[in-house]
């Protein structure tokens, strides 16, 4: 949990983030989470009423803080969304929680915040069609399972094949990235794949779900991508999107490192990458 404060004071120190382009989010509406969830598990997280196994699935012990960070972590999720809307581009500072079905918790995610975010977009008709694009580490299992019948929205993910869940989910369009896959070989993925997702789906909106458990570092990873590589990643997925003029809401997903300070860092590489753009788009 330490990471995510650490990576508001990295983006400060950076001159990334300060009180002229950072927003806090309000208080969710159970409402809006509900119609993704189940009303009957929301309800018993909220109250503490889980079973043992179900703290053990999702793996972080319930309290009324873990409550309202998670809540407050959906809502920012949302406020990403109108802030996206509205300037084309715009990056969270958490989220990305994407082992969360629809009646569970899973993989330190209680709440998936990404498919909230997609549902409520497509249930309002403020998008017609939303693409998930999920570069985490880890299989978007959760998010599949969320619109699995749902065309309005395509999920995309880019994970290790050999790596967490066990049981993948087959729905969706999966892109295995093979153990070891460094730099290049991640961004030529990539390039293989995503343009033509984007011309084939024509999607009003993307999630893009920026995990850092890809760095070759990370303790739950098995992929060796640089800072430069996540850094390239980014700069590409966000510019890629930008000039087909659709709009961009970013998530960090996961990273995972003793050191907090340097998953930090890792994770900041997605909001140097969306300044990178902003400011070049801009400039020209």
């Amino acid at each position: 949990m330490a990471k995510f404060q650490r990576l508001a004071e990295h983006l400060q120190a950076l001159g990334i983030m300060d009180e002229s382009n950072c927003h806090a989010p309000a208080p969710l509406s159970l409402t809006t989470l509900m119609r993704a969830h189940d009303p009957g598990y929301v309800q018993r997280f909220i109250r503490g009423q889980l079973t043992l196994q179900e703290v053990k699935d999702i793996g972080l012990p319930w309290s009324e803080w873990l409550v309202e960070r998670t809540l407050r972590a959906v809502s920012g999720t949302l406020l990403t969304v109108e802030l996206a809307l509205q300037h084309g581009l715009a990056c969270h500072l958490a989220g990305g929680t994407h082992h969360a079905f629809p009646d569970r918790g899973a993989g330190f995610c209680i709440f998936n915040d990404l498919a909230v975010a997609a549902k409520s977009l497509v249930d309002s008709g403020q998008a017609k069609k939303v693409l998930i694009l999920d570069c985490d580490v880890h299989q978007g299992d959760g998010t599949i399972a969320f619109f699995e019948q749902d065309p309005r929205v395509i999920t995309v993910s880019f994970h290790c094949e050999d790596n967490y869940p066990v049981a993948k989910q087959s729905a969706g369009i999966n892109v295995h990235v093979p153990r070891g896959t460094n730099d290049g070989e991640y961004l030529a993925l990539l390039e293989q794949h995503v343009p033509a997702l984007l011309q084939q789906h024509r999607p009003d909106f993307v999630l893009y779900d920026a995990g850092a458990d890809v760095h070759i570092e990370d303790r739950l990873g098995h992929v060796h991508l640089s800072d430069a590589g996540i850094l390239a990643r980014d700069r590409y997925v966000i510019d890629l999107v930008m000039t087909a003029e659709v709009p961009i809401a970013c998530v960090i997903g996961g990273g995972y490192d003793h050191d907090h300070a340097k998953v930090a860092a890792r994770h900041g590489l997605l909001h140097q990458a969306a300044s990178d753009v902003w400011q070049q788009r801009n400039a020209q």
